[in-house]
């Protein structure tokens, strides 16, 4: 601690401690394929951006799409969005983009669940949990530490899937449950944790 002298006024300062430095284990999976699995280990003041670029690497998509992350609460349900671009939707809100966005401002507890838009015109997303946060280590590169299975197809063509649809006679149940809603998929249920399947291991 550190005393200064100024017009007979003793004013104390206390040095900032050294910032914390960490690395995030980002868990990766899919509603639409069953042993897709994917794991991102990330520096904690790296960028949403720098995510969504690791996300589209470790599962070979082109960047052309608008995505988007949401922040999530425990049961799914959309929080905050860090968008690709400024959007300027309603200039009263709070907006995030993922170039200016620090993953730590953002992101600070273990099991933080969050969703990846990688489709936007279809609104098909990948699940994502901070599994894990690894405290005093850094990493200049983003790693892919874990990848299995195939990923789902990134983006879905409508008029092709019209086209084999008019040509398909489908009765009614062909779709199964008509009545399934989002919020009954549990992605508690997917082995996220760690696993037995192919390692391996690239950096971006």
């Amino acid at each position: 601690m550190h005393i200064f002298a100024r017009s007979n006024i003793f004013t104390t300062f206390t040095p900032l401690k050294n910032h914390q430095i960490m690395v995030y284990r980002f868990t990766i999976i899919s509603d639409e394929v069953d042993d897709f699995v994917r794991e991102i280990k990330i520096d904690s003041e790296a960028t949403f951006f720098d995510l969504h670029e690791a996300i589209l690497k470790s599962v070979g998509y082109k960047d052309d799409q608008m995505t988007s992350f949401f922040i999530c609460d425990d049961n799914w349900e959309k929080e905050k969005e860090i968008t690709l671009e400024d959007m300027d939707n309603n200039s009263e809100e709070d907006s995030w983009i993922m170039k200016e966005t620090m993953l730590s401002d953002l992101i600070e507890d273990e099991k933080q669940k969050l969703l990846y838009v990688f489709d936007p015109l279809a609104e098909r997303v990948f699940f994502i949990e901070l599994s894990e946060i690894i405290t005093g280590q850094d990493l200049d590169k983003t790693v892919c530490s874990k990848k299995h299975g195939n990923p789902p197809t990134q983006t879905i063509d409508f008029e092709e899937m019209a086209a084999a649809n008019s040509s398909i006679d489908l009765d009614e149940t062909f779709y199964g449950d008509q009545d399934f809603d989002l919020e009954d998929f549990d992605p508690e249920g997917f082995d996220i944790g760690g696993g037995s399947g192919p390692y391996e291991e690239d950096k971006f």
